[in-house]
């Protein structure tokens, strides 16, 4: 399907790997410019040259620490300046570390809300107003079903990005007319570094090999969910590219989940 995003404007955070890459992956096959942020400028430009040959219009990697809000200036400026302009934003963000919520901390929450919820707004608000002007613009959120669902363990997650959401869902009434849409797509459990992190976590706890453990963690992860198996990232990218496109122009405000059914609820 062509989705008719040939040369649109995409700055992708964390689009190095993971989430962020399998949206930035889709956008590039799709033929959009793309711009990706990272922490390194080797790692960023290796991403970018695979961005290239998957088809995308350019590719530029731009090293930039979402802790930072200045740094969200300077990635802001410096999409505008590589493409001309940003007509798609994704919002991406490493997670924050596992806790339950009597164990959090405030100094977390305070370091936290800086990634998860400041620093996104930043960013989005130097970058709306040209969207607006133009009358067309896409926002997207990666979030998590722990914005619906919270997820046991991951009370710093659950509690910012519920932030987040509400500020995009308040967000959205605003710009829709103008032709600018925000969404949330938000994954279940995808296969990703941070999988991998956790399976090495787990073969330290129980005494065993990597491999091992990463199968008992992704079998582990399979039962609870009503696909039996953990998600690919290359089944993620592709809505978040749709979402992009003129025919999600009547989605807005939404969240959209790729969680192979693991949300139980109706709404």
């Amino acid at each position: 399907m062509d989705l008719g995003l040939k040369n649109k404007r995409a700055l992708v955070m964390g689009g190095t790997k993971g989430l962020g890459r399998s949206i930035a992956d889709a956008l590039a096959a799709e033929g959009a410019a793309v711009t990706i942020s990272g922490r390194t400028q080797a790692t960023l430009d290796e991403a970018a040259a695979a961005l290239q040959a998957l088809g995308a219009a350019s590719a530029v990697g731009v090293v930039a620490d979402v802790a930072s809000g200045e740094a969200m200036d300077d990635l802001a400026a410096a999409a505008v300046a590589a493409m001309g302009g940003v007509d798609i934003l994704v919002l991406n963000h490493g997670g924050p570390p596992r806790c339950t919520a009597s164990q959090m901390q405030e100094a977390d929450l305070v370091k936290w809300f800086q990634h998860i919820v400041v620093s996104p707004i930043r960013i989005a608000t130097k970058l709306l107003p040209a969207m607006r002007a133009q009358g067309w613009g896409r926002v997207i959120v990666v979030g998590s079903t722990g914005m619906q669902q919270p997820i046991p363990n991951l009370a710093l997650s659950n509690t910012l990005r519920a932030s987040i959401w509400a500020w995009l869902k308040t967000m959205s009434g605003e710009v829709i007319r103008e032709g600018v849409t925000m969404n949330v797509l938000a994954p279940g459990t995808i296969h990703t570094d941070r999988t991998n992190e956790s399976a090495a976590e787990l073969a330290r706890h129980r005494n065993i090999g990597f491999e091992e453990a990463l199968a008992q963690r992704l079998a582990e992860a399979g039962r609870e969910i009503p696909a039996g198996r953990v998600g690919r990232p290359d089944e993620y990218g592709p809505m978040g590219a749709f979402l992009a496109s003129d025919r999600a122009g009547y989605i807005t405000g939404s969240m959209i989940r790729v969680d192979g059914g693991r949300i139980r609820g109706m709404v």
